[in-house]
Order: C-alpha cells, then structure tokens, then sequence
C-alpha cells in the first residue's frame, strides 16, 4: 500500500497509473470536482494526454453540522438527497430549499471563477472521467454523475485517489466504471489518508484550468454539435438581418407581414421572452385580436392554470356572474398573480368578451383556457364540485379517491417529497381511476343539451386529466428539473391537443393561439435543452403539426421588468441590463442602431437573414425571477433562433409589466447591483 499520499498532486499520479488503458485517447475527457479534485485531474489527465475542465458540484450540509452531507446538487438544476441522514433527523422541506439556494449561489459564484465566461467542454459521446480527491459518503459524486448523464456521455467513469469500498460499489448504478487507486479498511475519512490535505484556494484552481486550456488550445464546447460557437456579429451580418427587417412603427399596418406568414395554420405560437415586459403582452394581444377577428382564430391557450383561465372563458362566453373583466381575473392569486392580473391582460379579456358580444347566434366565438397543471387542490375541487351538481354518487366516489392527497395539506411539494421518499403511497391509481370514470361515462353525463353543458364537461374532465398529470409531476419534481419540465410541456401539448377536439365537436376547424414563454414555445431542438434531453410544447407542436403551426418569439435589448428576485418574494420593477455581446439581443440592437429599434424578422421559408440567424448565439430567457447580478449564468442559453421560430419580434427598450395590484414598493424600479456591468 502506498498510502498516505503526500499531497493531491502525488495522487493524481498514482491514480493516473491505473487508468492509462485512457491514455491518448481522442474521445477522453477529464472533469475534476473543484476544489480539491481539480489538481488530482490536472495529473491525471496531463498523464492521459486528454483535456480537463472543471464539473462544479456543491454539498449540501446539515446547518449546524456542515460536514455531514444531507445531499448535494449539480450543474444542470440536479439535486441529489441523502435519505439516510434527512430522515431519522427529520430534516423539513424548508431547511433544505434554503441550504440550496445559498449553495446555487455559490455554484453560480465559482462558474464565473473558474470559466471566465468561457463554455465547458462538451461531454456528448465521450468517455468522460469524472475525478474527487476521495470517496467518503459519494454523495458529490453521485450529484456530478447524475447531472453528466443528461448530457448523453458515451462512458462515465468515477476515479479517486482513496474512498471507502461500500460508497465506491454503491455509485456502479450511475457510472459505468469506478476506479480507486486505494480502498482502505476501516476507512475513516479522505484527509486521514494524505500527509497534505490542506484545502485547495480558488487561485489555484484557476491557474490549474489556465495552464490545461495552454496544453489543449482547440477544446471542445458543450454546446450541441450543430450549436458550437457564439457568433460576433459581423457587420456583414447586422446588414443582413436589417434588410430583411419589417419595421413596426405602432400602426395598423405593423402585423400584415406576420398574417401573411400565418396563412392557412391553425396554430399560432407566441412568446415572450420575460413573463413581465409590457410590450410583450401588448403586442400579443394586438397580434391575436387580429387573427380572430381577420383569420378566424377560435380559442386562446396560455400558460396558466386549467380552473383559473376557464373561470375567464365562462367571462368572454358571457356565462359566468363575474360582472366585469377585473372579476374574471380574480382566481389568479397565487405566486405568480401579475403573470395574468395585469393591465395588457385585463384590456385583452374586456376586448374579447366585446367581440364575442358582437357575434351572432351562428357567429363563431374565441374562448380563453390554460395550459398549464400547478392547480392539483384546485382542479379536484372543480371535479368535485361538477360531480356535485350532476351526479352526487359519483361525487362521494371521487372524494373517496380524493381523500388520499389530504394527508398532505395544501401544498403540493409536500406531497411529491414525502412519496419520493417513500414516506407515503403515491396518489397515481385515485388519480388516474378517477379520470377513467369521467371519461367512461362522459356520454351519461352530457345529457343535458346545449354547448354549456358540454363546456362544463369537458372543463371537469380536464380538470381530473390535471389531477392526474400534476400527480406525477409533483413527484418528478425530485427526480430533478428536466423530467418535471418534460412532463409538464407534454401536459401542456395533451391539454392543447384536448382542447382541439372538444372545439371540433362544437365546429370545425378548431384555430388557436398559444401564449407561453419563448422557452416553452420555441423549438427545443434548435437550443442547448436538446443537450440535457430537455422537449418543450413548440417542438411537440411542430412535430405533429408541422407547417400548420407557426412559432414566433419575442426579444429585448433593455428596459425595466416585472420579476421577482427570488420565488413567492414581492414583485419589482428591474432594470434589465444591456444584451450580452455575442448575443441575439446585441445584434438586434445594432440591427435597430441603423433602422427601426422595433421589427419583426420573417425567418419561415429562409433567406439571408435566417442562415445568419441559424448560427448559436446567446438568448436571454428572463422568468418570474430576475437575477441581473448572475445574468449569463442565469439567464443565457445557446440558441439556433432561424429552427427556433418561424419568425421573432424584437424590442429595443421595453418596460414592465403593471400589475393590478402591485406588491409595495413596485413603484420605484430597483437599481442595478453595485458590480454591473461586470458581476457577469
């Protein structure tokens, strides 16, 4: 036995020695866990002859006892619990989301540190070597592994110096090789087995990574391969796009081109690239008035809870007892409510319920639905409460299936984090029982003629299929970001898909706008999602549909926006700050610079413009959450945007949102933080 190492740097060579069946390898990639792994990587893969970047991973500690590890999360929004210290300690949900967000901030802090803005190596179809200065509980490990696999490597091994045998057997369920250069027993901890183990400064890890991008000058990007690279923007380019520009100067004429490239599709796509600009939600509004009223449109679908948006359908249908718009727009409550009880919001829903006023008996009306599956608790309350008015047995039947989510409260979470852990049973066969019902006896249940009758069946059973979906979902939510994001666009495109043949029945063809985020709207494939096995509802849209669906997206430069710094705190008026260099944003502006700063750019059947477009660059996604101070880690992405969307509207300065009933303080936009515009 050779131990004790002398420092990391002795290790890394004597583990490098059992890997050298890797050596000059073109397919070899070295990753080390920063920060004390990174220097055992450098040897290890400077022996390799292979490159090395740095995977970041940060533990999560028990407060008050930081070195005990009850979970650890990831590059790629992976977190990985340990079961065996959050439940006999009784660890709540709470401690641990806010344990997370402190260590997020520190991951994102670090990929500033160490990268300097430059993209990580790509990992797709390689064989990746994932290397810790040691094996104790595995838990940083497993995290880095978990988070690698959804970036499709074609081996992943996990090398160590020195780690316990029990926790090494126990990674070979998500790696594919472990290699140990020592497995001591009894194993005590990782620094027993180093004469130094001191810990390794920031300044070194940096100065590790530089002198490795020296040894390997021509690294591969972890962009997918047809998204390598980040244009400059040449002028040549600028010159490109304005030529194809459309200006919109705020008249009637703005949106002909547009409607022109709708044509004869049946679905309409459109973005927003923040959930809280101003112009955004006005001009999308402006965009849909124009296909009812000229292109027939027969339904808008938006990104908002099932029950909520429908208590607005019954409105504009002219059903309901609300007595004006701002009644209508009185379910969206929760986090968050500014989304939709806003002023754009508010004028659209007035002006739809007047033209379905207008029609006549055998005029055709546009409805108003949701999309999306958060409202569990209150979609089982809308089964229960139709089941009550039309059929009282059935009634005590779903209740009986119901009363299993009331073990939880009234927060979803809990629900999905106590049967993740096994805590308690899954709710999925009361769920899915009860949407057979209705489904089964859907027939029965629509004796009532009429189309409101038919409208309130359809509605209850949407509202189980959202029980059931959302079921999954809050449980997915451990699992990890991108099978909850999965499955909810999958709802979204089921629900959409739902809702088309409900309208056929009543008349045909069904015609519908879909209003949702650019990154829910836009095409997956043509950004760097498709790289984490990410789908949204464009690219389901498309797929089905194809040229009867047309994608557009929406952009900004600058401005202020609606947006939270954090999830279910108060909403602000930020200042949006400048698009980056190499980005989308920065090439509109200079696009607008020499023409008009507002225009549409028509990218459906090609052209110039759209091969130029087809290169990656940097798209900002800005949520409900708006964090300037970490804006290229937060909120930029690789993008294709000419096989993103069919067409992109782009805004120079916009402002934000109004809420109707702002949170205290949303008057006064907030100032930019003290390190802009270097705080990157």
């Amino acid at each position: 036995m050779t131990l004790p190492f002398r420092d990391r740097r002795d290790a890394g060579r004597q583990l490098a020695a059992k890997l050298l069946t890797y050596a000059n390898r073109p397919d070899v990639i070295v990753l080390g866990l920063p920060r004390g792994g990174v220097p055992v990587a450098d040897e290890v893969a400077e022996t390799l002859g292979a490159p090395l970047d740095a995977f970041l991973v940060r533990k999560l500690g028990v407060p008050g006892h930081e070195e005990l590890a009850m979970g650890a999360i990831a590059a790629g929004g992976v977190r990985v619990l340990n079961d065996d210290v959050i439940g006999p300690l009784g660890i709540p949900a709470a401690v641990i989301d806010a344990v997370e967000a402190a260590e997020r901030r520190e991951l994102a802090r670090r990929e500033r540190l160490y990268r300097g803005g430059q993209p990580p190596l790509q990992v797709a179809d390689h064989t990746v070597i994932l290397v810790d200065d040691g094996l104790a509980t595995g838990s940083t490990m497993r995290a880095a592994a978990r988070a690698l696999r959804q970036l499709r490597p074609a081996r992943l091994v996990a090398a160590t110096p020195v780690g316990s045998t029990s926790v090494g057997e126990s990674l070979r369920d998500v790696v594919d090789a472990v290699v140990c250069a020592e497995m001591p027993e009894p194993f005590y901890a990782v620094g027993v087995w180093y004469d130094d183990f001191g810990p390794t400064a920031d300044a070194e890890v940096q100065a590790v990574l530089r002198r490795a991008a020296e040894r390997q000058p021509a690294l591969p990007s972890l962009a997918p391969p047809a998204a390598i690279g980040v244009r400059p923007g040449p002028t040549s380019d600028i010159e490109t796009v304005r030529t194809a520009a459309e200006p919109l100067l705020g008249d009637e004429a703005d949106y002909d081109r547009l409607l022109d490239l709708v044509g004869e599709a049946r679905f309409v796509l459109i973005g927003e690239a923040s959930h809280g600009t101003h112009e955004f939600y006005r001009e999308r509004a402006w965009i849909t008035r124009r296909l009812i009223e000229e292109r027939g449109f027969t339904a808008v679908a938006v990104e908002a809870d099932w029950p909520d948006a429908y208590r607005i359908n019954r409105y504009v249908r002219g059903t309901s007892d609300d007595p004006d718009a701002a009644a209508a727009l009185g379910d969206f409550q929760r986090f968050p409510r500014w989304m939709w009880r806003n002023a754009d919001v508010l004028d659209f829903v007035a002006w739809l319920r007047a033209y379905n006023d207008r029609q006549t008996a055998d005029g055709r009306q546009a409805g108003f639905y949701g999309l999306d599956l958060y409202s569990l608790h209150t979609s089982i309350q809308a089964v229960l409460g139709y089941l009550d008015q039309v059929d009282p047995d059935g009634a005590v039947r779903a209740r009986a299936r119901y009363t299993c989510f009331d073990h939880f409260g009234d927060d979803p979470q809990v629900y999905g984090y106590a049967t993740t852990l096994g805590l308690a049973e899954p709710c999925e066969n009361e769920a899915v029982g009860q949407l057979v019902e209705l489904q089964r006896r859907a027939g029965e249940l629509a004796r009532v003629d009429g189309a409101v009758a038919e409208d309130e069946l359809f509605f209850a059973i949407q509202n189980a299929r959202l029980a059931k979906n959302a079921e999954a979902y809050y449980r997915a939510m451990f699992h990890g970001r991108i099978p909850s994001w999965n499955l909810r666009d999958r709802h979204m495109a089921e629900t959409l898909e739902a809702l088309v043949v409900h309208l056929e029945r009543q008349r045909s063809p069904a015609k519908i706008v879909v209003w949702a985020h650019n990154s829910h709207l836009g095409d997956a494939r043509a950004t760097a999602m498709v790289a984490e096995g990410e789908l949204n509802l464009g690219q389901l849209v498309r797929e089905r549909h194809g040229q009867d669906a047309l994608l557009i997206g929406f952009s900004t430069y600058a401005g202020t926006v609606t947006a939270a710094a954090n999830w279910d705190e108060p909403a602000r008026q930020r200042h949006v700050r400048p698009g980056l260099p190499g980005s989308y944003e920065a090439l509109f502006h200079a696009v607008g610079e020499r023409s008009a700063s507002n225009f549409l750019v028509p990218l459906r059947g090609g052209g110039a413009a759209a091969e130029v477009l087809r290169a990656a660059r940097l798209q900002r996604a800005i949520g409900v959450i708006y964090r300037p101070e970490t804006e290229r880690f937060s909120h930029y992405f690789l993008a294709r945007l000419a096989d993103q969307f069919d067409a992109v509207l782009h805004f120079d300065q916009t402002r934000a949102l109004v809420p109707l009933d702002p949170d205290a303080g949303w008057e006064t936009p907030e100032e930019l933080p003290e390190t802009f515009p270097f705080g990157v």
